[in-house]
């Protein structure tokens, strides 16, 4: 089917030749498709999964020039590719306005009511059933950003819910106008901190109940859906739940995102998900994950996920890494006893792939195909506005860069019985190593490779010829190390520190050789938490948070044995937010006496505040600890943040 897209006085017409062709009641997913790629059977698989894909950013990808075909190499509408390989259900999210008062588009697919209502048409003649994500809002909403559309600026809570009403209904209408097969409506994404501009769940109550009047009006069999992130972080769904159920919410799934990068492990997601549907009689589901087949960039604008050890890397970035991530997420919905179906986010979205960023700039900004345009700027100047460009997720989707789909796009039609081939290497571990500085440098003599069963094999490895001197008088520094396993490329990711007289200085060894102290009795979280976009070194570190005001006061520190005498210093490291008054010091107690202390202040994520307690004597005998005092009042949406890297060294006289 060939699909052709034009403009007229500024809006868009998509000429859908041969579409009413296809008759929805008769039309069905390939069957007994071929596979080189190794799916395990997912086991207590439902038939009645929903198996959806985010496509939102399709039209405007189509405009930009972009292509799709199926595995014969032919040009094909990509929502019939992706209903042939098993996909039932579509999700397209709706911003309010996503456009400045020239028309000029926000970007990422300026996707408003009416794009809603073309991907709908086209996806309920292949027979697939749209889940509405609607943001209330007029570009994106995420756990960090909930913005009020710029037509509700100004209103009461009572006029803002009336018009989150009538603009909820008046949309839904458009889509039943359109014979559009809606099955699902979200009220809000990623609503953790906010919906609207509001942040209190009073009023966020408020906007959500008449959001599920008018969805009820409209589209009576629809499920309603609230979408939520961060299903690690201990107790925020409960949280999260509790109030929706207090202000009686009217929904029906409580939904998760979960991206493998930074949401915790599959395990954990399953017990949050079944707590809530024990508790609070609801379905559950996956709205959003996705993973990368490759590294690599296509469009001249970074990628928010590639090598360098700076996430979580539960699969290799390969086709069959991808693949093994989507059947792991369905089998724990799968095993969830109310799991109703998992949604793979923007699974289209390829590069527009012209010769040069400046090519690629050009359609970004015309048609909206990149993640933000320079037009977003009078919406949301501090990010969108200021950061905007192309696609940084186009190493995540199921096609490559010339719209060709991956073998692994087939992985949603063997989910139920599995596919078995020939056990072979897939991929290498990395290697991530810390060093001191003053000590010996020694690297490993084999690499895990990674099977295309998930399994892991030690193969031999050599690292070629290393200048461990420069590794050593560089300082402080990280490094990338490529060796050869078996063949492949294996690379080693060396972060160079000085000599650390601390035991488990990053908390890689959990809270070993740390003594933590919950002095208020009130912290709600406090822990060592594995998360590397979090962590100064390696992946852990220490993570607080506590809703209340006043609940954050504790301390964390370290007995340290067989120190010589000498003169020393004391490092650690903080970050953080929400945080209020804080009364925040690094100590150093010798005899159980403070002999020095540091403050520290909280900056926000990703601002580190490193402190020194410096040139303090120590006579060998003596007992001494080092550690650090946090104490918060909290504001907003409770007292955060991460500490890592404490560092006890020695200094020159």
């Amino acid at each position: 089917m060939k699909l052709k897209n034009f403009i007229i006085g500024g809006l868009l017409f998509l000429s859908t030749f041969g579409l009413a062709s296809c008759n929805t009641s008769n039309y069905h997913p390939l069957e007994n498709v071929e596979s080189s790629l190794y799916v395990k059977k997912v086991d207590n698989y439902k038939n009645d999964l929903i198996q959806g894909m985010d496509v939102s950013q399709v039209i405007s990808l189509e405009n930009s020039g972009v292509k799709y075909y199926n595995f014969d190499g032919e040009e094909e509408d990509v929502l019939k590719v992706f209903a042939d390989y098993g996909l039932n259900y579509i999700r397209v999210r709706v911003w309010n306005n996503p456009y400045d008062n020239d028309g000029n588009g926000y970007g990422g697919g300026n996707c408003n009511i009416d794009t809603a209502v073309e991907l709908g048409k086209r996806a309920s003649s292949y027979g697939v059933k749209m889940l509405v994500d609607f943001h209330y809002s007029d570009f994106w909403a995420d756990p960090a950003k909930q913005m009020c559309p710029r037509a509700w600026l100004g209103m009461t809570i009572e006029e803002k819910s009336k018009a989150l009403y009538e603009y909820t209904k008046e949309s839904l209408n458009k889509l039943k106008a359109n014979n559009v097969d809606v099955g699902m409506v979200q009220l809000g994404n990623e609503i953790n901190n906010g919906l609207a501009g509001e942040t209190t769940w009073f009023n966020r109550a408020l906007l959500m109940i008449e959001g599920s009047k008018a969805i009820r009006e409209v589209f009576p069999k629809a499920k309603i859906v609230v979408h939520f992130a961060n299903p690690e972080k201990t107790g925020n769904y409960e949280n999260y739940a509790s109030k929706l159920d207090y202000y009686n919410v009217d929904y029906d799934v409580f939904a998760s995102s979960y991206y493998p990068y930074w949401h915790g492990t599959l395990e954990n997601l399953e017990n949050t998900l079944n707590n809530i549907s024990d508790k609070y009689d609801k379905d559950v589901m996956v709205a959003e994950t996705s993973y990368a087949y490759t590294s690599e960039d296509s469009d001249y604008f970074g990628n928010t996920i590639s090598d360098g050890g700076s996430v979580t890397k539960t699969y290799p970035y390969t086709v069959q890494g991808q693949s093994s991530q989507i059947r792991d997420v369905v089998q724990a919905v799968c095993n969830m006893k109310r799991g109703i179906g998992v949604f793979y986010w923007e699974g289209a979205w390829i590069s527009v792939n012209k010769g040069s960023y400046e090519e690629n700039l050009e359609l970004w900004e015309k048609y909206g195909s990149g993640w933000a345009s320079s037009y977003s700027v009078v919406y949301d100047p501090a990010d969108a506005g200021k950061y905007f460009g192309g696609c940084a997720v186009d190493n995540q989707a199921f096609f490559d860069r010339t719209g060709h789909p991956l073998e692994s796009l087939k992985t949603w039609l063997l989910f139920k019985n599995g596919n078995f081939v020939e056990k072979k290497v897939d991929a290498l571990e990395d290697v991530n190593l810390i060093f001191d500085l003053n000590g010996e440098i020694n690297l490993p003599t084999t690499v895990n490779a990674v099977m295309n069963d998930g399994s892991k094999e030690a193969v031999a490895v050599d690292w070629g010829i290393v200048d461990y001197d420069a590794l050593k008088n560089g300082g402080v520094n990280k490094y990338t190390i490529n060796g050869v396993a078996g063949g492949m490329t294996a690379t080693a990711y060396i972060s160079m520190v000085e000599y650390n007289f601390i035991n488990n200085y990053s908390f890689e060894d959990g809270d070993n050789y740390w003594t933590i102290t919950d002095i208020s009795k009130k912290n709600e979280e406090l822990y060592v938490e594995d998360k590397p976009t979090d962590s100064l070194t390696g992946t852990k570190h220490i993570h607080y948070w506590s809703s209340g005001t006043n609940n954050v006061e504790f301390s964390v520190e370290q007995q340290v044995n067989n120190l010589p005498t000498g003169l020393y210093k004391f490092t650690i490291s903080i970050m953080g937010g929400d945080c209020g008054n804080t009364d925040i010091y690094l100590y150093v107690k010798i005899n159980d006496e403070i002999v020095q202390k540091k403050s520290l202040s909280i900056n926000g994520y990703g601002n580190w505040d490193t402190q020194v307690s410096e040139n303090f004597e120590y006579t060998k005998g003596d007992k001494i600890v080092v550690g650090i005092y946090v104490k918060c009042a909290g504001e907003g949406n409770g007292a955060w943040g991460k500490i890592d890297d404490a560092l006890l060294n020695s200094v020159t006289k």
